[in-house]
C-alpha cells in the first residue's frame, strides 16, 4: 500500500484492514454503499460531526449514540462493526480519512481512477455524470469523485486526477489578472 500515499497512516491501516475483510466476505460494494451513507450523513449532521470529533465525549457516549445513528440509518454487519471498533479504539474522529482511503483500494481493486473535484456549489447529477463521462474519455477508465464544496472559489471547478490537475476556477483566473495588472503597473 505505501506507493499509494492516500492509503497511509493510521487511516490507511484501517481502511486496508476493512478492505481486506469486506474482499474476503465478497461485499465491498455494501461496505461501500454504508461507508458512503455514513458520510453522506456526517456532511449533512453538525450533531454527528461533533459527536465524531469532539474529545469531549467518552467513548462509551460515542459508542450509544454512533450505535443509535447507524441503527435509524440501517448500517450493519461489517461497515457497523468497523465504526464500532473506530469508536472503541478513539478513532472516530479519523473517519472521513479512513472512508476516502477504503474507497481508494477499492477503486484501485476495480480499475477505477478517483478524481478529487472541488466547485462553488454542489453539481446536479446530470452535470457530475457529464464530468464523469468526460475524465472517463481521458482516462480510459471509469471515474468516481469525490465532491468538495469550497464557495471561495467563486465558479468553475479544480479537478485533481492522480497528480494531474485542472484548475478552471474563477478564483484562479482572477488572481492571474490581478498578477497580470501588477507586472504592467
Amino acid at each position: 500500500m505505501a506507493e499509494n500515499p492516500s492509503v497511509s497512516g493510521v487511516s490507511g491501516r484501517y481502511a486496508t484492514a476493512l478492505f481486506e475483510l469486506a474482499r474476503d466476505e465478497r461485499s465491498i460494494d455494501s461496505v461501500k454503499a454504508d461507508l458512503d451513507k455514513f458520510e453522506a450523513m456526517l456532511a449533512d449532521s453538525a450533531d454527528l460531526k461533533r459527536l465524531v470529533r469532539s474529545p469531549v465525549f467518552s467513548s462509551e457516549a460515542q459508542a450509544k449514540a454512533l450505535s443509535a445513528v447507524l441503527d435509524k440509518a440501517g448500517i450493519s454487519g461489517i461497515s457497523a462493526n468497523f465504526l464500532k471498533v473506530l469508536t472503541a479504539n478513539r478513532r472516530l474522529f479519523a473517519v472521513d480519512q479512513v472512508i476516502r482511503a477504503f474507497g481508494a483500494l477499492v477503486a484501485k481493486f476495480k480499475g477505477e481512477a478517483i478524481a478529487e473535484v472541488t466547485v462553488a456549489e454542489q453539481l446536479s447529477d446530470k452535470n457530475l455524470d457529464a464530468l464523469k463521462v468526460a475524465l472517463k474519455s481521458v482516462t480510459g477508465k471509469d471515474v468516481s469523485l469525490n465532491v468538495n464544496v469550497d464557495p471561495s472559489i467563486i465558479g468553475g471547478l479544480v479537478v485533481k486526477l492522480g497528480s494531474r490537475m485542472v484548475d478552471s476556477s474563477l478564483r484562479t483566473k482572477l488572481n492571474s489578472i490581478k498578477h497580470a495588472m501588477k507586472e504592467a503597473g
